[in-house]
């Protein structure tokens, strides 16, 4: 089994050191690497879209504003 990302060679270098692992399995694994540039990972992790803020739309006038408006104009004219 090929080492396939940088982080799987950390990985399988720190169950070396804690002993889960045997030195020759990891020296196999980690020659079939080679010199090859690895990536960081194998499978990024899916990045998560936030969602965009929703304007609030503006409540319509209410009719009272208009009915002072309109009764107002009334009086000036009488």
């Amino acid at each position: 089994m090929p080492i396939k990302s940088k982080a799987q060679r950390r990985k399988f270098a720190e169950l070396l050191v804690k002993g889960k692992i045997s030195p020759e399995t990891f020296e196999e694994w980690n020659r079939t690497a080679g010199n090859a540039e690895l990536p960081e990972r194998l499978h990024p992790k899916a990045t998560v879209k936030r969602k965009s803020k929703v304007k609030s739309k503006r409540a319509p006038k209410s009719k009272t504003t208009r009915a002072k408006k309109s009764s107002r104009a009334a009086h000036k004219r009488s």
